[in-house]
């Protein structure tokens, strides 16, 4: 046998398709980027041709590889329905995707809402999260409701709460620099427009397009932040309570459509009850 589609490879591409990259879809499978770019490499070498291209930081699915796509998701359903006929019956699987701002809260409160079944997590921005409930790939998905042009069920609100490095000095002379998720971003709104409220001029001095690259940029002493508040004031930051506050941003949930009830209301349930502290 000259050519083998591995089962991990097609795995890993799927998981880039839905994740919308490489860098989301290894934190899905537990694996590093490297690893997923391996595999998608393996793929490409068994069929000959490129499968993926790079745009920016976005990953670019060739004529070649949407093809591949279609012939991965067919492969794997069969791949795993055998298995659950051959090894017997697992725990039963649900997908819930959550906005990565108010992970902290949702990833244990989904665990411990669902303990009869196997919980795999997605963690993106609010507008993928609706297009992979649009298309069936996740069951449930907690989101920004002020992101979301969807109706989701509202399940709380994430408070918010200002940091800057420990000690960090406030710049000479009139501006206030922000460190933000790159646009759209409900949090970077709400927060030059608190600031701008209060005379305060802020100006965006570094974008990241995630939460751990704000965290790094405030650490360095960059700027300020408006995040999640989180259960203990994170290394090497400290609050800044002098800063206008800025109420919390509500949280909502969607699901699929045909998704099961009873899972639904349990992890509804669960989320009230993990904002509501």
């Amino acid at each position: 046998m000259g050519h083998v589609l591995d089962i991990f490879a097609l795995r890993s591409l799927v998981a880039v398709a839905d994740c919308g990259g490489f860098h989301r879809a290894a934190a899905v499978l537990g694996v590093s980027q490297s690893a997923v770019s391996q595999h998608v490499r393996r793929l490409e070498k068994v069929i000959g041709r490129p499968i993926v291209e790079r745009q920016g930081r976005t990953a670019v699915f060739t004529p070649d590889g949407q093809a591949l796509l279609g012939e991965a998701r067919q492969i794997l359903a069969v791949h795993d329905n055998a298995l659950r006929r051959l090894v017997g019956t697992e725990r039963p699987t649900v997908t819930v995707g959550t906005t990565e701002h108010a992970a902290h809260l949702i990833l244990p409160a989904v665990t411990a809402a669902l303990p009869g079944h196997q919980v795999r997590f997605r963690i993106d921005r609010t507008r993928r999260l609706d297009a992979a409930i649009d298309r069936g790939a996740l069951d449930l998905a907690a989101h920004m409701a002020e992101a979301s042009s969807a109706e989701g069920v509202p399940v709380g609100s994430l408070p918010l709460t200002w940091y800057a490095a420990a000690g960090w000095p406030p710049p000479a002379g009139r501006g206030l620099p922000v460190v933000a998720i790159e646009e759209p971003c409900v949090l970077r709104r709400r927060a030059l427009a608190a600031l701008s409220s209060s005379d305060l001029d802020p100006y965006v001095v570094c974008d990241s397009g995630y939460v751990a690259g704000v965290l790094d940029a405030v650490r360095a002493g960059l700027g300020v932040a408006l995040m999640a508040t989180a259960p203990s004031v994170p290394d090497g930051l400290a609050e800044l309570p002098e800063l206008p506050p800025v109420s919390p941003a509500p949280i909502s949930m969607r699901a699929r459509s045909g998704a099961d009830p009873q899972v639904t209301e349990a992890v509804a349930a669960g989320l009230r009850a993990a904002l509501d502290r």
